[in-house]
Order: structure tokens, then C-alpha cells, then sequence
């Protein structure tokens, strides 16, 4: 159902995106500081509404479809905000495309093999760049602006910020190439039955 508390989370996912891109676009500290701590109340919500729902067995197809879509809509605008706003520098900007275009290619790959009845797990390394990429994106919405706001100015704060960017996107590369080569060997497998069921017809009395 729509209304059961694992959906509602992940909805409220969504929900924060205008106020994130608001809270960013205003160039204060203060807006700085907000803009991190609401994407980083909307990312624990992506660990709740998942146990939420396996705890309470209320999962849901729309569940299943809603959640990376509210994930990889979070990333993408948290990504195009901190480039649109000159938040990155040049070398950060490598790291952002790098995780933007894995989250395009896995979302093909899925709907592929969504049609093949097929599902790609979460690998534990996937959970691992997902920490780091939520981390880093936190931490540069900040930025050394917002850490001023809580006594933490003389953090570098950016460029933690940009290493853990840089982190996730090896990780991002490693996850992607595995899901990659697993879509691969399922469309190869999906077209060898098909080229053989021809034959298999033929050979039936």
C-alpha cells in the first residue's frame, strides 16, 4: 500500500529533493548546513524504510520499484546542484559524472532484466560506495561554509569531501563493472535460448 511506512519513507525521499535544491540555491551558511542536514535525514530513510519493511513483512511491489528510484533521483539532484552552484571543483566534477553514469547504466541493466524475470542483488560492496557516495555528497553540501556554522570552519571540509567522492567513484567503477558483467551473461544466456528454441520446436513429433 501506499500509505505503509516503508513507502511513505521512501516517498519522503523524494519530497526532499525542492527543499534541498532550495536550501542549497540560497548561498548561506545556514543554507549550506540545511541543505546537508536534509539529505542527510533523507539518506537514513533509505535504511529504514528497507528494515521497516523486511522487519514488519509489509514489502510491496511498489516498494521494490519506488525505492532506487528515490535513491538514484536523490543523488542526481544532489550531484547537479553542488556542479550548478560551482560547489565541485574541476578534479570533483570526474568523480560526479563517473557516479552518475553508473546510476543510468544500472538502471538500464535493471530494467532489462526486469523483463527476463531477473534481479541484481546488492553486493556488499554496493552498500560500501553507497555509504561513501551519501557521506561525501553530505559533507560537500556542507561544504567549508556550513561547517562554519558549527564551529568547524577550520575543517577542510570540501575537500574531505571531494576525497570521498573520489572514494566512491573507484567504488563506483568496481560495483558497476560487476553488474555490467552480470547483465551480459544473462542477455547472452537469454539469446541462447532463444536461438535454440527453433530447433527444440522442430525436433518435437
Amino acid at each position: 500500500m501506499l500509505t505503509d511506512l516503508p513507502n511513505l519513507l521512501t516517498l519522503s525521499r523524494i519530497a526532499a529533493i525542492p527543499v534541498l535544491v532550495a536550501t542549497a540555491a540560497i548561498g548561506t551558511p545556514w543554507g549550506d548546513m540545511a541543505s546537508c542536514v536534509v539529505f542527510a535525514l533523507a539518506g537514513i530513510t533509505d535504511y529504514f524504510d528497507g528494515k521497516i519493511a523486511r522487519d514488519r513483512g509489509v514489502t510491496s511491489s511498489f516498494g521494490r520499484m519506488l525505492d532506487p528510484i528515490a535513491d538514484k533521483l536523490l543523488v542526481g539532484a544532489a550531484l547537479m546542484v553542488l556542479a550548478g552552484l560551482g560547489r565541485l571543483s574541476l578534479a570533483a566534477l570526474y568523480p560526479a559524472i563517473v557516479i552518475l553514469l553508473r546510476e543510468i547504466m544500472v538502471s538500464g541493466l535493471r530494467e532489462y532484466l526486469a523483463e527476463l524475470r531477473i534481479g541484481l542483488p546488492v553486493t556488499k560492496l554496493a552498500k560500501w560506495k553507497t555509504g561513501f557516495q551519501m557521506g561525501a555528497l553530505g559533507t560537500l553540501l556542507a561544504g567549508d561554509t556550513g561547517a562554519s556554522v558549527i564551529g568547524l570552519g577550520w575543517l577542510p571540509v570540501s575537500l574531505i569531501g571531494e576525497v570521498g567522492l573520489w572514494i566512491a567513484a573507484v567504488l563506483t567503477l568496481a560495483t558497476g563493472w560487476d553488474y555490467l558483467q552480470a547483465g551480459l551473461r544473462h542477455a547472452g544466456q537469454a539469446d541462447a535460448r532463444a536461438a535454440a528454441a527453433p530447433d527444440n520446436t522442430a525436433a518435437r513429433p
